[in-house]
């Protein structure tokens, strides 16, 4: 159950990222009116953002469950809507479309059984999952800059994306396997519904480097 102070919604990091939500209709207007320019420097804009939220939460010791449940809401949602936009021109694109829906419907559809069966979540973003979301928004910020590459290039480009993709799912399923089988570590105890527990330290998970960012 996600539980929060009313000062966390006015967490700077959490500002930034109602900002790549704001910057999600502004970069649709701008492209489709031609502006392909200005339409990189609002996805520009959202990525950097990204990057800051981050450091902000963890500078200022604004951490929240709150942040770290909108956080990859705004990535997913920015970077769907640009690979649709794309996909328009780029019809190859819609493949890339395909794969991240699977990937994270079975990720919601993974977490929310084992938080229901087991009482345990991810601690955070893995590294997998962090580099994914850095070649995707590298992949589109290509596309949009050199609308006229090369087929074979545009194709490489689109190709490897998806495959990073496929490793993502690949690893996350098998991250979601060990959880099921008792391994705990990179992990958050949820509590009960309607139930108070002390919450429970969290175990770094040694084979992921970037787990330190939601502690």
């Amino acid at each position: 159950m996600l539980r929060f102070k009313k000062q966390e919604l006015f967490y700077i990091p959490n500002l930034l990222t109602y900002l790549r939500f704001a910057l999600v209709p502004v970069f649709v207007v701008l492209y489709f009116k031609g502006y392909n320019n200005w339409a990189v420097g609002a996805l520009m804009m959202s990525i950097v953002s990204d990057f800051l939220d981050g450091k902000a939460a963890r500078l200022l010791n604004q951490v929240s469950e709150l942040g770290i449940l909108l956080d990859p809401v705004a990535d997913k949602v920015t970077q769907g809507v640009v690979v649709i936009c794309l996909g328009i021109r780029y019809p190859m694109l819609w493949y890339l479309f395909a794969i991240e829906f699977v990937k994270e419907a079975f990720m919601a559809i993974a977490g929310a059984v084992t938080i229901k069966k087991k009482r345990i979540k991810f601690g955070g973003a893995k590294w997998y999952g962090k580099v994914g979301t850095g070649i995707t928004d590298f992949t589109l910020l290509l596309l949009l800059l050199f609308p006229d590459m090369p087929e074979n290039i545009r194709l490489s480009l689109v190709v490897f994306c998806g495959t990073w993709m496929l490793v993502t799912l690949m690893l996350y399923a098998h991250n979601y396997w060990g959880m099921w089988h008792g391994r705990t570590e990179g992990t958050l105890t949820v509590e009960p519904k309607g139930q108070k527990t002390e919450p429970q330290p969290f175990k770094p998970d040694p084979e992921d480097p970037t787990l330190h960012d939601y502690r």
